[in-house]
Parts: C-alpha cells; structure tokens; sequence
C-alpha cells in the first residue's frame, strides 16, 4: 500500500507543479524556465539524501546504476519537461493533458517487456478509465478553442501535440530507466541517491544548452514574475519527483506510473483556483475527474477482492514476460 500512496502524493505536486509551470510560460521562454526548476532541483535533493542515507548508498552503487539514473534525469528533466512546458505553453495546462498520458502506454509496454512485470485486466480496465477522461476533452476540440478564443488564448495544437508526444516519451520512458537503477534489491535511501543523480545530470545538460543560447544575456529577459512562479514550481516537482523515486524503489511500474496520472486530476483542479483566466473549464472537465478517480480505484484496489466484489472471481486474467534486463 505504500507504493500507492507515495505515488498518489507525487501526483498531487505535480498536478500543482502543472499549474505554476503554466503561469510562468505566460510571459518567459520554457528554456528559461527549465534554467530555475531543473537546477534547484540539486539542492533541495541534496538535503533530501543526506536525510535518507543517499550518500552512503552512493558508495555501493556498481556503474550501472549510475548510468541509469544519468538516463533517466536527461530523459525525464530535460527531453520530458522540456515537451510538457512547450506543449503546456501551446495549448494551455489543461487541454496540453491527453497527448502527455500516451506516456501511461509507454511505461507499462516498457516494464512488460524489459522487466517481466505483470499487467491484469483490472489493470488495462484502470488506465482505460483514466485515459478516457482526457479524450473527452479532446473530443470537445472546437468548443474549447471558441472557449479559449473569449479569454484571449488561441491554442496551437499541432505545436501542442508534438511537444505532448515529446513530453509522453521522456516521461514514459524514465520509469524504466529507475527502476533498472534500483534493481531488486533498490531501497529508499538509493530513491533518494537517484533523483539527486538524475537531477544534477539534467541541471549539466540544461547549462550546457542555457550557455549556448547566450548565457547570463538569455537568462536577463526572464519575466520578474514568472521567476516567482517557476521557484515555486521547481519545489513542487521536486517534492513530486522524490515522491515518485520512493514509490518506484516499493512498487512495480504498472502501479506507480498509472496512479501517478492521476496529476491530470490535480492539474484540473489547481489550475481551476489559479490560472481561471488562462484555462478552459466546463462540465466536462468534472466527468473527465470522476473517470479518472474510477480508472484509479481499478488500479489501487487489491485485485482479487475487487474481482470477487463484483462478482467475477476468476475473471481476471494475468500477462506477464520475462524480463529482458
């Protein structure tokens, strides 16, 4: 139950995280953006390691971890980000949504195949439900943009769904990344180790790229006020990302990763009470929640006792691969 809840959190910040992020892409460039959150991300891990024993479980680490968690910081904090603040920046934090949960897809086909982890069919039946939500706001595509148009925002969606499907890869494709890290025998003090690796990689490449636009001159064109919101961002992904390390380090992918879309959920809900002016809200954004919070019950709840609830006891059927890694 640990691993669920740990995840549940880190969708909670990182639904906030979403909103922040969307007022700060408002008046600043998304590199400028990723120039404060990526690298406040070190210190505020740094403190979290020392905490939870980090360090010491550095000491232990064979090269492939440290190779790995490499991966997954550029893959994730830079390839991924760098997608959801375009796509969000194009097409707003909300409707930006259901492109980015293909990731959901990506993770799980990766953990089947590479790490022989099992999926049922509850749990296909849970990540139906919660990708059913965000088709709905897909659906309603004209509507939104007449929506969007009487707020002054005119969505670009092409722009939007190419960076959704950037952002759904780096996304996707990081849990692997983690968890071949941790390995079996991963604890929470290497969760810890590992995010403050992956996040001082992705501060060295995102650097790297800050000085090859032009530096300390770029980075002077940074709106007063995004600066304040970007801040606020960086902790609350941190807080997310950490939350999400641990959940991996006591749960399989096809846990973490589908109850972690339940950030769609909190998205819809903090931008609701901070970004009302920036957004596009009606009552299909309630029905959209209501099928997420199902799909997330399918997910969390103890199989058997959901099958036998409903009266299907040996229903469920089980997949299941050897793992390649």
């Amino acid at each position: 139950m640990l691993g669920p809840l740990l995840a549940f959190a880190s969708a909670a910040f990182f639904g906030l995280n979403n909103a922040t992020v969307r007022r700060g892409v408002l008046k600043s460039t998304v590199l400028q953006g990723m120039a404060i959150t990526v690298p406040l991300g070190v210190p505020i891990f740094a403190v979290f390691a020392a905490f939870m024993g980090g360090y010491a479980a550095l000491l232990d680490w064979p090269p492939s971890a440290w190779g790995w968690m490499i991966a997954a910081g550029v893959v994730h904090f830079v390839i991924g980000r760098y997608g959801n603040y375009r796509a969000t920046q194009a097409l707003g934090s909300t409707l930006s949504t259901p492109v980015q949960q293909v990731s959901i897809v990506i993770a799980l086909v990766l953990g089947f195949v590479f790490l022989g982890e099992t999926i049922n069919s509850v749990n296909l039946l849970g990540v139906g439900l919660i990708m059913v939500g965000p088709v709905i706001l897909v659906q309603r595509k004209r509507q939104t943009k007449v929506a969007a148009g009487n707020k002054g925002f005119d969505p670009d969606y092409p722009a939007g769904l190419l960076w959704g499907a950037v952002c759904a890869f780096g996304y996707g494709a990081s849990p692997l990344f983690i968890a071949l890290g941790l390995g079996d025998a991963g604890t929470l003090a290497d969760s810890a180790a590992g995010v403050l690796v992956s996040y001082f990689a992705a501060s060295l490449v995102v650097g790297v790229w800050v000085l090859m636009s032009g530096g300390a001159s770029y980075m002077q064109g940074l709106d007063r006020v995004s600066l304040g919101w970007f801040v606020l961002s960086a902790i609350f992904v941190a807080l997310s990302q950490l939350f999400r390390y641990l959940a991996l380090a006591v749960a399989p992918i096809a846990v973490v990763v589908p109850i972690q879309r339940l950030s769609i959920v909190f998205r819809l809900i903090f931008n609701a009470l901070i970004n009302r002016e920036h957004e596009v809200f009606d009552r299909w954004v309630v029905v959209s929640i209501m099928v997420a919070v199902l799909g997330a019950v399918a997910l969390v709840a103890d199989t058997p006792t959901l099958l036998g609830f409903l009266g299907l006891g040996s229903a469920e059927k089980t997949w299941v691969t050897a793992p390649l890694f």
